[in-house]
């Protein structure tokens, strides 16, 4: 028998055990969600959007649940009352336009013919959901693959896998029957053999570059599509003309909030140098700010890392960028404990041969570096193997749009980072993965089109 664990970051104790599903088990699922699928897709549409904004509801009122185990399986702090704001915000918007994204495209309708494209759910889709932001993102799919008429199994991140649990007590009370929408704990070699008998017709996949390599790998062959959102490594470029107080502020909360596990974090920073010093000066103060402790206490900002590997994989960026001759601006914090409570960092002299440049880090840690002008910046913002997010400070609206143009990325910014507008489409580029999250286009990923050419006369 194989169990999944997570080890609390507060303590290092053990939070939760849970067994997984033998593989003829987790067949027994699949055999049950697609059953379930075609008379959840014959419900009118009005009523799936409603069933599922009534799960919304249900996580509402049970956000003290939310709040206190994700400090406990992930460490963030209680004081930022878990993600409902996000959850909320993503769910209802994708909630709002369902009728007008997933009505038919009529091309015609005349006395001759009716001819047009209609929009089917692909059938049983496959969420495997990160632990970074565990409510959000496995919701970014979970609502519209439903309200698409689609049915949902769920394999949450083990770091988090309480979450799981927690939507599944929502979806089932908000009505939607239990084997339209499963959580699910599986092992690895199981998920690969699910995916390798064809037992799923969408994957969604949110996580590592080698685990994005596992899905496709285990899908190779069976022509199941595979949406990927990997790793990251998101710029932020401050222009000579930037709110230098503006631009601190939001490249800052941008690369710590969560202790810097953002999907979207900043990781690196190019600074006009008219601007550098003022910038550095100002960043190193705001991180000196944050109180490092534990998540549970009202007073912490920022919480331990979610494991302990993951805060070691960062101290061996830092160590690494500051013997090659980079500079560390924060001094050790009392509750830096050399395990998952890591204290943030503000590194400067960083150079692209430095792996804290060029690697994914996860973690609170960002290098500042300065630029002569706007080619020297893209051209370091396109030095990456990854491409989500990258931000622009500026006053001048027309040269972000055409910086943007020319920057190997998924979202363009101006005066804001770490942010997903649910209107907008979510994807990356290169090692980031491809996909379409959320927006119309999210809807587009999770159906398949159908032409229908009705020739009447």
């Amino acid at each position: 028998m194989t169990t999944i664990t997570c080890i609390s970051p507060i303590d290092g104790s053990v939070y939760a055990t849970r067994e997984c599903l033998s593989k003829e088990a987790a067949l027994d699922a699949v055999a049950r969600a697609r059953a379930a699928q075609k008379a959840w897709a014959a419900r009118p549409l009005q009523e799936r959007i409603d069933i599922v904004m009534g799960a919304i509801d249900q996580i509402e009122q049970s956000q003290d649940r939310m709040t206190l185990e994700l400090a406990h399986q992930m460490g963030r702090p209680v004081r930022y009352g878990g993600e409902f704001g996000g959850f909320k915000e993503r769910a209802s918007h994708m909630g709002r336009i369902a009728v007008e994204s997933l009505a038919p495209k009529v091309i015609e309708d005349s006395e001759k013919a009716l001819r047009k494209i209609a929009f089917e759910p692909h059938g049983l889709v496959f969420v495997v959901a990160p632990w970074n932001y565990p409510y959000m993102t496995a919701n970014n799919t979970i609502a519209p693959a439903l309200i698409a008429g689609n049915t949902v199994i769920l394999k949450h991140a083990s770091q988090t896998i309480l979450v799981g649990e927690h939507l599944a007590d929502a979806y089932a009370a908000a009505g939607v029957p239990k084997d339209v929408f499963q959580n699910i704990v599986l092992d690895h070699d199981t998920t690969s053999q699910l995916i390798a008998y064809n037992a799923f017709d969408f994957i969604n996949f949110t996580g590592s570059v080698g685990g994005g390599q596992a899905m496709e790998r285990a899908a190779a062959g069976t022509f199941t599509g595979v949406a990927t959102e990997l790793g990251g490594k998101d710029p932020g470029y401050v222009r000579a003309d930037a709110d230098v107080d503006g631009a601190v502020d939001s490249l800052m909360d941008g690369a710590m909030f969560n202790a810097g596990q953002c999907c979207c974090g900043i990781e690196r920073i190019y600074v006009h140098e008219s601007l550098y010093d003022a910038f550095v000066e100002k960043a190193v103060a705001w991180v000196n700010a944050l109180n490092l402790g534990n998540p549970l206490e009202q007073a912490t900002t920022l919480g331990p890392m979610a494991n302990v590997r993951f805060a070691k994989e960062v101290r061996a960026q830092i160590d690494e960028a500051v013997a090659m001759g980079a500079t560390a601006h924060i001094a050790k914090m009392p509750a830096d404990d050399g395990g998952a409570y890591l204290t943030p960092q503000v590194l400067t002299g960083v150079t692209h041969k430095m792996r804290v440049m060029r690697d994914e880090s996860f973690g609170p840690v960002v290098g500042i570096m300065p630029v002569s002008g706007d080619e020297e910046a893209i051209a370091l913002m396109n030095d990456s193997v990854f491409g989500l997010t990258a931000a622009i400070f500026t006053k001048d609206a027309v040269a972000a749009e055409a910086i943007g143009a020319r920057l190997e990325t998924g979202t363009v910014f101006m005066n804001r980072a770490d942010y997903l507008d649910p209107a907008l489409c979510w994807t990356g580029c290169k090692q980031t993965g491809r996909g379409a999250g959320l927006s119309e286009l999210g809807y587009r990923a999770l159906t398949r089109p159908k032409s229908y050419h009705l020739k009447k006369a």
